[in-house]
């Protein structure tokens, strides 16, 4: 639910945005000129324009609910994801709490972390407040009378806020089941949601739009909290996979390419990350992904999962965790993977299954290649290859190629210091340039080669 303006409110109530006045309230004066009309608001009108800016400057977050969380004292005491050391502050919504945590000594995220305490699975951290901008010890979070949200270093120099100074604030809470942090109005309405600033996860009920959130971003790795490499993004078409590369990123998954065109839309549309029971018996449940015209069923387990995430992970695989309340042992099962057997693509096709570069047999066993040589530029003439026989990877799938001689080809590729290889159709004379590389997998195409630099 998002806050309606001001602006809103009043068009409701038959005023013109433009110029502020009731279309019924006013009178006009014929000036002769191409101006056309002076318009004159009433006493009524103007009362009740201020009646509503002043209604909204004056609404003041209450005393009892006003806090100030310093990062200070003890590390809890339970396992949870990363290896992260947390602490704890007040504001809860089952199963969710926001902490202070971090992975590297002396940088703190505030991050919401998923579990409860009478459980002995992991805690996941499924949102963070300040990815990228870590805050060391004493950092605060502040929650004012003007209604702004405030994350500060000790010495008050501001890394973070809502944004919502005199915005009508008067509340904040952590909606239980969902995991939305929201500010609120005196109405209910909520102001500021973190549902509108997702980092790597979606909860329950939580949605990418064309107009904004667009895409999940993935973690860098375990120890480092900043944008990863790979990116889950809604598009006008469907949704896609891209991995960061110079110049632009790769798709390893699109709508163009998907298996019997999963994922794709008939008209532009915004998707919702939904567990929902399959039938009225609530026996077993259906992840989905809602679209305006219909859903995509990722999985159905056969118990309550109303407490699913569907999470972009460092590797690139997009999977839904889905956690079960009554369970107190090993309560998360990973009830959905993107790449796998059961998935949309074969776990073999994701991109970083082997590494850096490694070759996938029809088994999706890992072989070890030689390594490309990462940032040796030579003149055209002195770049040299060996060639693998029988691979394509993710760019010949969902990369449009270039029509061009296997020399040619070749010269490209040798021109250009950040081109670790290329892929070549020999019969269709089909060339794809490739700024990384990755898995490598077994086709039955033997004219289908791979040229991986090596000088």
């Amino acid at each position: 639910m998002i806050a309606r303006e001001p602006s809103d409110v009043l068009a409701r109530e038959g005023f013109s945005i433009r110029t502020g006045v009731r279309r019924a309230d006013f009178g006009a004066v014929k000036t002769g000129s191409n101006d056309g009309l002076l318009v004159f608001p009433s006493a009524t009108a103007i009362l009740f324009l201020f009646s509503i800016f002043a209604g909204v400057a004056l609404a003041q977050v209450p005393a009892k609910d006003r806090f100030k969380y310093v990062n200070q004292g003890e590390f809890g005491p339970f396992i949870t994801e990363y290896d992260a050391s947390y602490r704890a502050t007040p504001l809860f919504g089952s199963p969710y709490q926001l902490m202070w945590y971090n992975t590297t000594p002396g940088e703190f995220y505030l991050g919401l972390r998923m579990g409860l305490r009478r459980s002995e699975s992991l805690f996941r951290w499924v949102w963070d407040v300040n990815r990228g901008k870590p805050v060391g010890e004493n950092a605060t979070l502040t929650f004012g009378t003007d209604g702004n949200l405030v994350l500060a270093e000790a010495n008050g120099r501001t890394v973070w806020s809502t944004g919502t100074a005199n915005k009508g604030v008067v509340g904040i809470k952590i909606v239980p089941g969902a995991g939305n942090l929201v500010l609120f109005d005196k109405n209910g309405r909520f102001v500021w949601q973190s549902f509108d600033h997702p980092t790597d996860t979606l909860l329950p009920g939580q949605s990418l739009r064309l107009t904004g959130p667009s895409k999940l971003v993935s973690r860098k790795s375990e120890k480092e909290n900043s944008d990863g490499k790979y990116s889950f993004v809604v598009e006008p078409k469907g949704l896609a996979l891209y991995m960061a590369a110079s110049p632009k990123p790769l798709p390893y998954f699109n709508y163009l390419g998907a298996p019997f065109g999963r994922l794709a839309f008939t008209t532009p549309s915004n998707i919702t990350f939904l567990p929902e029971p399959e039938s009225d018996d609530n026996f077993a449940w259906e992840l989905k992904l809602v679209q305006n015209n219909g859903a995509d069923i990722l999985a159905r387990p056969k118990y309550n999962a109303s407490l699913s995430i569907l999470r972009l992970q460092l590797d690139g695989n997009l999977v839904a965790f889905t956690y079960y309340e009554p369970v107190d042992s090993q309560a998360w099962e990973r009830t959905f993977s993107f790449f796998s057997d059961n998935g949309i693509l074969e776990g073999c096709e994701l991109p970083s299954k082997c590494g850096s570069l490694g070759c996938a047999r029809t088994t999706c066993v890992c072989d070890s290649c030689s390594s490309p040589k990462d940032g040796a530029c030579k003149a055209a003439a002195g770049a040299a290859y060996y060639k693998v026989v029988g691979v394509e990877n993710f760019l010949t799938k969902f990369v449009k190629g270039q029509t061009v001689k296997l020399d040619d080809c070749k010269k490209k590729c040798s021109a250009d210091c950040k081109c670790l290889g290329f892929f070549f159709w020999e019969k269709e004379s089909k060339c794809w340039l490739a700024p990384t590389l990755g898995t490598l997998n077994q086709v039955s195409n033997s004219s289908h080669v791979a040229y991986i630099k090596s000088s």
